[in-house]
């Protein structure tokens, strides 16, 4: 991903109510994360400690830190997905990638969400934001195939 002009995007969003926010997420949506340098810019440019804006970082899970992995897989916690065999489907997942949910290697990450809008069709899942539902008859490895993504981890 190209890097972007922090401070432009940041500069873009001062004066406005949740600014730092919005300059946070723009950076996130531009760049797939939000580096330690990011968070001092951003700090900057609005004035504020940068104990402030990596409590900001820290509070939201779509402000990332890191570079995402080429493999992002999310799958639903939620109760109405755990009915149906969610949990099972998230270990098959784990194991499948060599790491838990949370976690995210050289090749993919592994990320718990509680509502995919699919909870009808579940357990659900996505692989690089394309949704899947009914994992109990669809598995991990299929979702890869489909997704021209299968392979060893």
């Amino acid at each position: 991903m190209v890097k972007r002009d922090v401070p432009a995007i940041a500069a873009r969003h001062l004066g406005r109510v949740g600014g730092v926010l919005q300059a946070l997420r723009e950076v996130v949506l531009e760049q797939g994360f939000v580096s330690e340098d990011d968070q001092r810019v951003v700090a900057d440019v609005f004035n504020i400690s940068r104990a402030d804006v990596r409590g900001i970082v820290s509070f939201y899970e779509d402000l990332k830190t890191q570079p995402p992995a080429p493999l992002r897989v999310r799958i639903c916690q939620a109760e109405a997905c755990q009915a149906v065999g969610g949990r099972r489907f998230t270990r098959a997942v784990e194991e499948r990638l060599g790491i838990p949910v949370g976690e995210q290697n050289e090749r993919a990450s592994i990320e718990a969400v509680y509502c995919l809008g699919l909870c009808a069709q579940g357990p659900a899942f996505t692989v690089n934001e394309r949704p899947f539902t009914h994992a109990d008859k669809l598995d991990l490895d299929s979702a890869l195939d489909l997704l021209g993504e299968a392979g060893s981890p």
